[in-house]
């Protein structure tokens, strides 16, 4: 017998989320934005040319010819899709090629590829993890990790941003007999600062616990492109690290690299992998065209860090704060939301394309990120536009942590 009360229309909240709506209406919408042609050190919007500060492309071959070559050669011999899982059909050469690949460069002794960088996270932790085990978790670690870790099952524990001694209190807390993971950002999507992997590791080896390094952000980036782990010299240290290609491998794609023991685990445990089809062909040549390039041309990631160098100085000399980013990743402080979409709308409109980031993503802040192949004229263009408007120098010089606005 039916109810005779209704229960709450799920769908009613529809009509109540007003807030999008209303940044269109004041000409302040800064999301799903549609671009033409290539994304490079410029892109094209509207008809007008803008410089690309938004993307993350870091060393800039998204555009590289050789990368082109391989995708298109990739697509001819394999098709448009690998129809499948990798479990079962999805597998081709070419993703064995580049799990060998990308392990050995990252000084793993194995590697597992998969789709997105997202679902790489998502498969290492949930994968792993069980309800019976406690897993430890910066609270400026990304969006994929926080639901790789819940997605898990397991018990979760927050401890402050980059704060080993926050993390060892948390560890002393738990009982002797459980299970613990350690995870954090290599470097921070959000804040561009870098983790204090020295510290932190000494705190895991001192616990017993495991440590995942998401380096999405520093892979291409740090110790001659090999990331984080490598550039502290700890990569041994390092338990399991997961990467992106979306960002300075030109594709899309993600892996988990790790012990032989690890990889075969998760290979039979990861359900983003089992259950989802398998990195497309041209992506995956394209992310392996990368890479040898990379490794190839190791100035690459030097040439990026320099980029972005120079816009600090610049940004410091004109008395805007950048934080504690020494990364591609340049935050811009801005006092409040308003001000932030405001900004946002005159620099495109001065030709200068930058990410405008607003609760509870992380406290108001235009994100800014560098390309190796931007020229000095450009990034001069980037500096003067920012240094124009007022509201950035009012902010001074920190860039509150997301955990403020989580």
């Amino acid at each position: 017998m039916l109810n005779a009360s209704q229960p709450p229309d799920l769908f009613s909240r529809f009509a109540g989320y007003t807030e999008a709506n209303d940044l269109m209406k004041a000409g302040l919408y800064p999301y799903f934005l549609p671009l033409a042609g290539q994304e490079g050190a410029t892109v094209r919007r509207s008809g007008r040319e803008l410089i690309m500060c938004g993307s993350n492309n870091y060393l800039g071959l998204t555009n590289d010819p050789r990368v082109h070559a391989a995708a298109r050669a990739a697509l001819d011999r394999y098709g448009s899709s690998s129809t499948g899982s990798r479990f079962l059909n999805g597998n081709t050469d070419l993703h064995e090629e580049l799990e060998a690949e990308l392990a050995a460069f990252l000084g793993k002794p194995a590697a597992l590829v998969l789709s997105t960088g997202y679902q790489a996270n998502l498969g290492a932790l949930a994968g792993l993890l069980t309800p019976r085990d406690y897993v430890l978790v910066d609270r400026d670690a990304h969006a994929s990790l926080v639901d790789g870790c819940r997605l898990s099952g397991a018990k979760v524990r927050r401890f402050p941003h980059n704060d080993a001694e926050g993390l060892r209190r948390a560890l002393e807390h738990l009982p002797d007999d459980a299970a613990r993971l350690v995870v954090v950002d290599g470097v921070y999507s959000m804040e561009g600062d870098i983790c204090d992997l020295p510290a932190v590791a000494a705190v895991c080896a001192a616990y017993g616990a495991r440590l995942l390094v998401d380096d999405a952000h520093g892979l291409g980036v740090l110790a001659q492109g090999r990331g984080t782990a490598a550039h502290f010299g700890l990569t041994d240290q390092v338990d399991l690290i997961t990467v992106t290609f979306s960002k300075s491998l030109a594709s899309l794609g993600g892996a988990v690299a790790g012990s032989e023991e690890a990889i075969h685990y998760l290979k039979h445990k990861a359900r983003s992998l089992m259950f989802s089809a398998s990195m497309t062909p041209s992506s995956t040549a394209a992310a392996l065209t990368a890479l040898r390039i990379l490794r190839a041309e190791p100035h690459l990631a030097a040439d990026v860090r320099a980029k972005a160098d120079y816009v600090r100085r610049g940004l410091t000399e004109a008395g805007i704060g950048t934080g504690d980013s020494t990364t591609p990743i340049v935050p811009v402080p801005v006092p409040d939301a308003v001000s932030t979409l405001a900004v946002w709308e005159r620099l495109i409109r001065a030709g200068v394309y930058v990410n405008p980031v607003l609760p509870p993503a992380a406290s108001p802040r235009l994100r800014t990120s560098y390309m190796a192949t931007h020229t000095v004229a450009q990034l001069d263009r980037v500096v003067d536009a920012l240094a124009a408007q007022p509201e950035l120098r009012r902010a001074g010089d920190r860039v509150p942590s997301s955990a403020s606005v989580a």
